[in-house]
């Protein structure tokens, strides 16, 4: 048996979940197809590089892509889990929630400048010999268009 062939046991586990059409006869080779996308998969090989013992690599493919429309991978993994939960071999000791946080820069968070600032950057800009663009001339715009009323606090304080 080689890496690429489900056991018996598996095979069972998995069948259940892939979906057949309602017309015509059951394919014949949906086992070789899933074990055809297990190992595309697995060895990151393209579609037309696939071995012809798991079919035409069209449609292993075409299956593949109604198996993934379909969900049957998102269900196939929670009920892989829902089988380890009731064998009890998950140790839910090892679960771990991680809330890493990442900061975006200032435009992804609509940040506003006051006029005075922003015409301050655009002078350093360009005393680096960098010619401010286009952005700097959107923000600005909004600036002159949207009311703020932290404005003068970056103004001296008058406002």
């Amino acid at each position: 048996m080689t890496r690429t062939q489900l056991t018996d046991e598996e095979w069972e586990f998995i069948g259940p979940f892939l979906p057949v059409g309602r017309f015509g006869p059951y394919p014949d080779r949906l086992r070789d197809q899933f074990e055809g996308v297990i190992w595309r998969f697995r060895t990151g090989s393209q579609w037309r590089e696939m071995p012809e013992r798991f079919g035409a690599w069209q449609t292993v493919y075409n299956r593949f892509m109604r198996w993934r429309d379909a969900g049957v991978f998102q269900a196939l993994l929670e009920e892989a889990i829902a089988e380890a939960v009731r064998r009890e071999e998950i140790d839910m000791s090892l679960v771990s929630v991680d809330s890493t946080t990442t900061r975006a820069h200032h435009d992804a968070a609509g940040m506003r400048v006051s006029e005075e600032t922003l015409a301050a950057l655009e002078e350093a800009a360009s005393q680096k010999g960098e010619r401010p663009g286009n952005k700097a001339d959107r923000t600005a715009k909004s600036i002159r268009s949207a009311p703020n009323a932290d404005a003068s606090a970056y103004d001296g304080g008058h406002g």
